[in-house]
């Protein structure tokens, strides 16, 4: 099988678009989302009816809880808060149900979903670290989740010690179980612009990170247009 697997869209439909693009030469049998559909840029319901459309399975991202007020926005930073409560007066009723009714973890396939940790993914915290990771392979029952919530895209590999990479193609072979960071489409923060996504087949035991590029312009444009906060549009530009 092989499996499309992204996340962190934050209505960038651009992005979007151009990932789902890129993956039509890439033979997916099934997609899953590992959250953030929402927040951010400026196109939530485009994106969200995409996801729909795809049927593709997606567990929650804190800022799709936070719109649909199953999560306080205390600890957003400022920017975040005000893209969130604008994306709530974006999106229908039924649109938020969906984005209410999404799990936070997921199993299937033996594949692990979640967007920020196993450890208490309720609590959306990131793993960037080893001891991070640790903490979530722990807990993992299968031999690969796919996280995302950082935007950067990383991997840590567990065999008698757990190893980070940043390598673009990742061989699951010898290795007893992993937590792949599949990036981000709709805004990176590795300061590489250009929108992330991740293939995994199953077969070949292999995961490949790859990027495309997309209109960056357009997006920011956008934002702008909307009244967002011009910040949003412009750290799209630099991949931070």
């Amino acid at each position: 099988m092989r499996y499309g697997i992204f996340g962190d869209i934050h209505a960038n439909l651009e992005a979007f678009g151009a990932v789902l693009k890129a993956y039509e030469e890439e033979k997916i049998d099934r997609y899953f989302c590992v959250g953030d559909i929402v927040g951010y840029g400026a196109d939530p319901s485009l994106c969200l009816q995409k996801i729909r459309e795809m049927n593709c399975l997606t567990v929650a991202g804190n800022h799709d809880y936070a719109v649909a007020e199953k999560l306080p926005t205390d600890y957003f930073n400022a920017y975040a808060r005000e893209a969130v409560n604008w994306t709530k007066k974006q999106l229908t009723e039924e649109e938020l149900e969906f984005l209410s009714n999404l799990q936070l973890v997921a199993e299937v396939d033996s594949i692990t979903l979640v967007h920020g940790t196993l450890k208490y993914p309720e609590m959306f915290d990131y793993i960037q670290t080893t001891y991070d990771a640790y903490l979530s392979l722990q807990l993992l029952r299968n031999k690969v989740c796919f996280v995302g919530h950082s935007h950067v895209p990383i991997a840590f590999l567990q065999t008698e010690t757990i190893v980070p990479t940043y390598e673009t193609e990742i061989s699951l072979r010898n290795v007893n179980k992993a937590l792949v960071n599949v990036g981000s489409v709709g805004q990176p923060r590795d300061e590489n612009p250009k929108a992330a996504y991740a293939v995994f087949d199953s077969d070949e035991k292999k995961v490949w990170i790859k990027r495309v590029d997309y209109d960056i312009t357009k997006a920011g444009a956008k934002i702008l247009k909307a009244g967002l906060p011009p910040i949003l549009a412009e750290r799209l530009k630099h991949g931070r």
